[in-house]
């Protein structure tokens, strides 16, 4: 499922169309980062990328007075993934709702229709210290949180604060979905599982809301039709919160709708020790023709406009999303793999970044992180 639809040989390498939205804050310092790598496997990998570079987000605002620009959106469309940074900062927090900069990201998912959101929440070793849980209960931890980013109450109709006289407001978001938007993102995290553990468990809230008894149903019905072969189970979001800090290691892939998936992937990416270590991957619909889908990929991590520009930035969760990409949109898991195994590597060797440092221990600079990891590539391509 997740994969290019051609093979490419080392000698006859096809470039790939990536286009790059670093946005604001410390997205450009953590994608400068990404870039490096991307130099390092041109030399050393002979895989090539034709780059190219938007504004999205507060940038975008700056320059265009929009977060998203009609031509940034098409270059995103036509590429084969998007690489992003990050959106947001006090500097525009006094704008007009609907022009923010994370109205930018939003439109992005929104029209792309990326609406599977991959998030994983992995423990490396050199890190289980770092939890705020205990060492066993995290040690080893590989989760996949598969969130639908499309629907739900962040999209829903109607919405909006209507005023009701004499001081009073009401405020309304609802919440919606539709079969077709359950089964597909539920058929992605039958076959996300079926590559690890070959379990799912399905999040919702079917005991007091509607939609999410619909949701339990048409989850239930695809993996009885087409995934039986997969265990699943399903969780009332409320436990499932208590669960993933009394027992994380439970879970191997879930799948929940957009605002319990926003919520329950900020928990679990506590359970990492730092939310500069997550990635994600938001992926649209296969094209059944050439199999390409469009793809977005960003740190979890927003755009720390306190520490922006200072070089202190933990660059590895956006070079783990880039990895991501490398894995899911082209086909490439060895490349992956190894810039994984350089990030695992660079963590075992005790080089760390301030929001992961060790008490008593130096922490190193963003672009020190960033040698430190093409280093360590430079040692495992040897």
């Amino acid at each position: 499922m997740f994969g290019a639809s051609e093979e490419e040989g080392p000698d006859m390498p096809a470039n790939k169309k990536l286009l790059v939205l670093a946005g604001d804050g410390i997205g450009p310092e953590v994608v400068g980062q990404v870039r490096r790598v991307v130099d390092w496997m041109d030399r050393r990998r002979h895989v090539s990328f034709d780059i190219a570079e938007g504004l999205v987000g507060g940038a975008a605002i700056d320059a265009h007075g929009l977060p998203l620009t009609d031509e940034t959106l098409a270059d995103a469309v036509a590429s084969d993934a998007v690489l992003f940074g990050s959106v947001g900062g006090p500097k525009w927090e006094t704008l007009p709702f609907d022009v923010q900069p994370e109205r930018g990201l939003l439109r992005l998912r929104k029209e792309m229709d990326l609406f599977a959101n991959l998030r994983p929440a992995i423990v490396f070793d050199a890190l289980a210290d770092a939890s705020s849980l205990k060492r066993e209960l995290v040690s080893g931890l590989d989760i996949m949180i598969l969130r639908e980013l499309t629907g739900g109450i962040y999209f829903g109709e109607p919405r909006g604060i209507e005023d009701l006289g004499n001081g009073v407001r009401r405020g309304i978001n609802t919440q919606v979905y539709t079969t077709p938007e359950v089964e597909r993102v539920a058929r992605v995290g039958f076959e996300l599982a079926r590559k690890r553990s070959n379990r799912v468990m399905s999040v919702e809230k079917a005991n007091v809301m509607e939609s999410g008894v619909m949701w339990r149903e048409d989850v239930q019905r695809i993996h009885d039709e087409e995934f039986p072969d997969v265990e699943l189970a399903h969780m009332y979001a409320d436990n499932c919160a208590m669960q993933l800090v009394r027992n994380p290691k439970q879970f191997d892939v879930i799948v929940t709708d957009n605002l319990f998936g926003d919520l329950l992937s900020d928990c679990a990416a506590m359970l990492t020790g730092s939310l500069g270590m997550l990635p994600s991957a938001s992926l649209g619909a296969e094209d059944p023709t050439t199999g390409r889908r469009l793809s977005l990929y960003e740190p979890v991590h927003g755009s720390a406009p306190d520490i922006a520009g200072e070089d202190r930035a933990n660059p590895l969760a956006e070079l783990l999303s880039f990895s991501m990409m490398l894995r899911y949109s082209f086909d490439m898991g060895e490349d992956a793999d190894l810039v994984d195994g350089a990030v695992e590597n660079v963590l075992a060797s005790g080089v760390r970044t301030a929001d992961i440092a060790e008490p008593g221990r130096q922490p190193v600079s963003c672009s020190a992180m960033g040698d430190a990891v093409l280093a360590e590539l430079d040692r495992l391509a040897a």
